[in-house]
């Protein structure tokens, strides 16, 4: 009974179905006819003109967007714990050629607009010193929290102030949503760039770039090349993404993965270190503890010393569900 990662999840049936309908003679790169259809879908679902690229990671999805708004010299606001400080491998840098992060505290690996000042307001000494850029939030967030519409307007309302680039790592924008109820827009808020996660929410391996300053696609199409992006069969990426949009499926897997957390969540009680909102769930757990969980056949990641890491996924079987959370509570 597996709860280490949404990334170990199987591919969705719907997906493979879309993969090999696709696997038919096309023109090559992104000109094929399910890539020239990427923009004007997520212009639908958002509601405002997007231009949407494919690539195969979260990694280069975060760096390709960043790339377009950060000069070498220039620098990202992001949170301490957010994924491009902590999970890839310097990643931002070299994709921005450079350009630094510049780390903002905050409950639960969410930014506020206090935060960010706070950071912003410590750079005064002109050309001495990295120009902040851009800012970048995890909706949901590293914790499993999410950002609600008036959160998002103040980040928002900032950003255009000091005439910063917005970059939203999407990641686990789905179970945002899911859980938010609200419209896709809604939970997006006032960004210039999205990541849009495809992987953990049923893909096999395609990301999106949503960009709503459609004017940089361009220069993204080339950072792409460049940076090694550009697959000459996309219309497989293209293919998962579309498939993932139709008929709600990104919505649908988000939801079944966010119910299966909840089901945890209800025998973890005060165990959970934040609210249960999304699919990713951190639960104060001692050591001997662990060692009984595992031993009657549940695996998870350790967090760090205090508390462990549960994520559910779009084909997690609810008997295994109740199975953790009834675990859980008598341990």
């Amino acid at each position: 009974m597996q709860f280490l990662s949404d990334n170990a999840a199987p591919v969705h049936p719907r997906l493979w179905e879309a993969i090999r309908a696709a696997d038919a003679p096309d023109t090559p790169y992104d000109t094929d006819a399910l890539s020239r259809e990427m923009d004007a879908r997520f212009t639908t679902l958002f509601g405002r003109e997007c231009a949407a690229l494919w690539v195969a990671t979260g990694t280069a999805a975060n760096c390709l967007a960043l790339a377009t708004m950060v000069d070498p010299h220039g620098g990202v606001v992001c949170h301490e714990e957010a994924h491009i400080e902590m999970d890839e491998c310097g990643a931002p840098g070299f994709y921005l050629h450079g350009a630094k992060l510049l780390l903002a505290e905050g409950e639960g690996a969410k930014l506020t607009s206090g935060a960010i000042e706070k950071v912003l307001s410590g750079i005064t000494r002109g050309v001495h010193q990295v120009p902040a850029q851009a800012i970048s939030i995890t909706q949901a967030s590293e914790y499993g929290l999410c950002y609600r519409p008036g959160e998002l307007a103040k980040i928002g309302d900032l950003a255009r102030q000091h005439g910063l680039g917005l970059h939203m790592d999407g990641a686990r924008f789905a179970n945002a949503c899911a859980f938010l109820g609200g419209s896709t827009a809604e939970a997006a808020g006032d960004i210039e760039a999205l990541s849009f996660g495809c992987v953990k929410n049923g893909g096999m391996g395609a990301e999106a770039v949503v960009l709503f300053d459609t004017e940089k696609a361009e220069m993204l199409r080339y950072r792409r090349k460049r940076a090694g992006h550009l697959q000459s069969k996309g219309r497989f990426l293209a293919a998962q993404i579309l498939a993932m949009l139709e008929d709600d499926l990104w919505l649908n897997n988000a939801r079944a993965a966010n119910a299966a957390a909840a089901i945890i969540a209800e025998g973890a009680g005060e165990r959970l270190v934040y609210p249960a909102e999304i699919n990713e769930l951190f639960v104060r757990m001692s050591a001997s503890e662990r060692a009984a969980l595992r031993d009657q056949g549940f695996s998870f990641y350790d967090w760090d010393e205090s508390c462990i890491r549960l994520v559910t996924h779009w084909a997690t079987d609810p008997d295994h569900a109740q199975a953790l959370g009834k675990a859980i509570a008598s341990v």
